[in-house]
């Protein structure tokens, strides 16, 4: 197809009439757009809920378990140089 028939048929599909859109299309897209809106929502909610949930826990164990400090020997030292 060279370029005057490639044009030719652009301005046919140019001039025929656009194609008829289902009258309910409009109300069907907000519809699923909002549905979709409050699942990202719900999303983001849960997922900040989970991140703040870890961090409480990791406090608690952190505070508890207290991983910074020395743990206590299980043995004792030899005695030498007496």
């Amino acid at each position: 197809m060279n370029r005057t028939q490639r044009e030719a048929a652009a301005r046919r599909l140019m001039e025929q009439s656009p194609p008829r859109v289902p009258s309910g299309l409009c109300a069907e897209a907000v519809r699923r757009g909002d549905r979709a809106l409050r699942r990202r929502a719900v999303a983001r909610r849960a997922l900040w809920l989970l991140l703040f949930a870890a961090a409480v826990a990791f406090t608690v164990w952190a505070l508890t378990v207290q991983p910074w400090a020395e743990p206590p020997a299980e043995t004792t030292p030899p005695l030498t140089g007496w």
